[in-house]
């Protein structure tokens, strides 16, 4: 096994399946939330079938980019956390 390889690069698909689950899972309690707070308010449609179900003016397309960003950033979290851990660990060793 290559130690030369950073850790972020041997972690690739742990990072992007990892983020994204752990990422989508916060944004779906993020639209529980939501929707328990507010109902379907502002929405007039609340999607769900087809195409509209990523639509950002339906409820449920506002709440699917919600977990979808939410995803996103928990993946650049794994990839600064990890490049910083190994950073430390090629100094200390």
């Amino acid at each position: 096994m290559s130690t030369n390889k950073s850790m972020v690069s041997r972690s690739f698909w742990s990072i992007i399946v990892g983020g994204m689950l752990t990422g989508m899972g916060n944004g779906s309690v993020f639209g529980a939330t939501l929707m328990c707070l507010m109902g379907r308010g502002g929405f007039d449609n609340w999607g769900g079938a087809g195409s509209t179900a990523y639509d950002p003016a339906t409820f449920t397309g506002f709440i699917d980019w919600a977990m979808i960003v939410f995803g996103i950033a928990f993946v650049g979290i794994l990839v600064v956390g990890l490049g910083r851990h190994d950073k430390l660990e090629r100094a200390a060793g």
